[in-house]
């Protein structure tokens, strides 16, 4: 008996493609994705993320363009054929069954655009949010936005969840069950492709966009940060397949937040000593170096300012060679009391310095005084700008798609 619970749900992904084994190597650097033969098949090799298969390659020689065609969940094949075609669409390839019972078919929208169903004669389960690796987002470019999603909406019972105003752009339909949203529809611009594009959620959208690139990937849009503080990049693969991956704004903006918060207490002491930090009433100073994060040309990437963290501080600490310098000065001036004053202490300390410390405790003294003024202060002022426009932000995090949908190995879904 087939599964109603898929009906409406992106359950499997195939890539057409002229080189499988080229394709795999790739996803495999980019995605992190395993190749897995099906046990049935053994030329049809499946993508595995961490909880299972999510989709597979299918060699083509005939000179079809390289695609990504996703498969949607339905719970009586014939009645969605049948309603798809009353409504304007048609068939690319009849039904087929597999050994487990399950059925596929490929069919066509109004609007050109082609997509596969499928319908299970397995339990799948619970559906839960999607994990690195497994797709997170839909997006179909049509000639129709609004007629599309009246086409699909009537085929798989999906909702009208948002819309947003793109300007020139048109509008953006945001689609799914209720309040849980799957994907977007819109008109695509002129000369753009008409094609369904499946977003991978990954962690880290920069760090993904890298990986592709160094692998042999063309970068067609992003790495960007979209409306709710999602991360999308769209990409081309090595063989002309256009792909994208997703990032949540919870994963793209925690390490972001460090700067911001720490950045509200650095002005203070950088303004009050600029050029005093050598003064021995500057510990705390160095608790706030973090804001030096900022600065470090990895604001996007995020995994600077862990690493900044703890060597920025270290020079800081070295303040203490410049307490004996002050000591020293009642000793060789009679107005020692007068030490104490910023200005004419201040003066004299870097001379005394040389004399106390003649190695390497000398330039780093030198060195602390260069990043605790300057730098220290515009760090300061750009973690603090960039803290607050993110913290502005509404945080709306994409979920949905397939998630346990390619737990079981088939063909074509």
């Amino acid at each position: 008996m087939a599964d109603q619970s898929v009906r409406g749900r992106f359950v499997w992904h195939e890539l057409t493609t002229p080189d499988a084994n080229a394709a795999h190597a790739f996803y495999s650097k980019a995605i992190g994705w395993k190749s897995q033969p099906w046990e049935e098949d053994s030329s049809y090799v499946m993508f595995a993320a961490a909880r299972g298969p999510v989709g597979a390659t299918v060699n083509s020689s005939d000179g079809t363009a390289p695609h990504w065609l996703p498969y949607i969940g339905t719970g009586d094949i014939e009645a969605t054929i049948e309603l798809a075609k009353q409504n304007g669409g048609s068939v690319v390839a009849e039904i087929d069954t597999l050994s487990s019972g399950s059925r596929y078919a490929v069919l066509q929208d109004p609007y050109g655009t082609a997509f596969g169903v499928y319908e299970s004669a397995e339990e799948y389960g619970k559906f839960s949010a999607p994990q690195p690796g497994e797709h997170s987002w839909h997006e179909l470019m049509s000639g129709d936005g609004a007629g599309a999603f009246e086409f699909y909406a009537e085929l798989f019972g999906w909702d009208k969840v948002d819309e947003m105003d793109m300007g020139e752009m048109g509008k953006y339909l945001i689609y799914g069950f209720g309040d849980l949203p799957f994907g977007g529809i819109m008109t695509a611009p002129p000369g753009s492709p008409k094609t369904w594009l499946s977003y991978v959620h990954v962690k880290d959208v920069n760090q993904t966009a890298k990986k592709a690139k160094s692998a042999g990937a063309k970068i067609a849009n992003g790495p960007m940060e979209v409306p709710g503080g999602d991360w999308i990049v769209q990409l081309i693969d090595p063989q002309g397949a256009l792909f994208a991956a997703h990032a949540s704004a919870a994963n793209m903006k925690p390490k972001k937040s460090k700067p911001k918060l720490v950045a509200a207490e650095s002005p203070p002491p950088v303004v009050e000593e600029p050029a005093e930090t050598p003064a021995a009433d500057e510990p705390p100073p160095a608790d706030k170096a973090p804001a030096k994060k900022a600065p470090a040309k990895k604001a996007p990437p995020q995994e600077a300012p862990a690493e900044d963290t703890p060597a920025e501080p270290a020079p800081a600490k070295e303040a203490p060679a410049k307490k004996s310098p002050a000591r020293k000065a009642p000793a060789k001036k009679a107005p020692a009391k007068k030490a104490p004053a910023k200005k004419s202490p201040a003066k004299k300390s870097p001379a005394k310095a040389p004399a106390k410390k003649k190695g390497g405790k000398k330039k780093a003294a030198k060195k602390s005084v260069a990043k605790g003024t300057g730098s220290k202060k515009t760090a300061a002022k750009k973690g603090a700008k960039k803290g607050a426009a993110k913290a502005s932000k509404k945080v709306k995090t994409r979920s949905g798609g397939n998630n346990k949908a390619a737990k079981k190995p088939r063909k074509g879904k």
